[in-house]
């Protein structure tokens, strides 16, 4: 994982990510006092904990606290809706715009955790990086077309930008933190690239395995793309672009979610 010459930003200032977060969701009622608590003591062990305790025992539960939040699996966080249900696409069920406070606590928190890493060098942006994130961008759409998981329904959704600053600061900012930034990096570390991104991806692929198994696999192609474009360049930014540009095409151009079983 490569840094830039720069200072870590100060706790201070990153706490103000997590703590707008849960002030703004328990004010509007959407965090409960278990999960104003519950996202305290996230706060404390990801940004507090790191320095004085054994990464084997940071490490693992940082990584179990922050999917079982994602994950909706605790209690005390209740979802805003943003758009009532209503169809997108003729051949898929009507989509809903949900803002999950759970998972946009974790994208904060893991933000706020990231942007305190000392940066160290400066991008790589080879060739490689742009093969990669060209044949994402285009590789994972067809193989979704080709498969029958989604049609060719090409749109522009009233709505749009809303939906787009809610995919990125609630689904992609925690994926690709937690599952690129916390996971991938500390496993490339033991066990070396192509095992650490092969596992990241693998574990990718595994929790979208309620929509469907064929689903399932195209995110862990397309997890293969972030942790690829993320190790290559040295950059987290990057697998958030090509994330959030994967997903977008996916609103614009095929059916949203995806396609009734016929």
């Amino acid at each position: 994982m490569s840094r830039q010459p720069t200072p870590a930003l100060s706790l201070h200032l990153r706490l103000v990510l997590p703590i707008l977060c849960l002030a703004a969701g328990y004010a509007l009622g959407f965090i409960q006092p278990i999960g104003l608590s519950l996202g305290v003591l996230l706060c404390a062990w990801l940004l507090a904990a790191e320095e004085p305790m054994p990464l084997l025992l940071w490490w693992p539960l940082a990584l179990l606290a922050c999917a079982a939040l994602a994950g909706h699996l605790l209690p005390g966080f209740s979802a805003s809706t943003l758009w009532p249900a209503r169809q997108l696409s003729s051949d898929a069920p009507p989509y809903s715009l949900r803002l999950s406070w759970d998972k946009l606590l974790v994208g904060m928190t893991l933000l706020a955790w990231w942007l305190g890493q000392p940066l160290t060098s400066k991008p790589r942006l080879s060739g490689q990086v742009w093969l990669v994130a060209g044949l994402t961008l285009v590789g994972v759409p067809l193989l979704a077309l080709g498969s029958g998981l989604v049609g060719w329904q090409p749109k522009w959704p009233e709505g749009f930008w809303l939906w787009l600053a809610v995919n990125l600061l609630v689904t992609v900012l925690a994926e690709e933190l937690l599952f690129r930034g916390l996971l991938q990096t500390q496993l490339v570390r033991w066990q070396g690239p192509w095992l650490g991104i092969g596992l990241s991806s693998l574990l990718f692929a595994a929790v979208h395995l309620p929509f469907s198994p064929l689903f399932a696999l195209l995110a862990g192609v397309a997890g293969l793309g972030y942790g690829l474009i993320y190790h290559l360049s040295g950059r987290i930014s990057l697998a958030v672009a090509l994330h959030l540009a994967v997903n977008t095409l996916h609103l614009l151009l095929l059916s949203y979610p995806l396609r009734l079983a016929s």
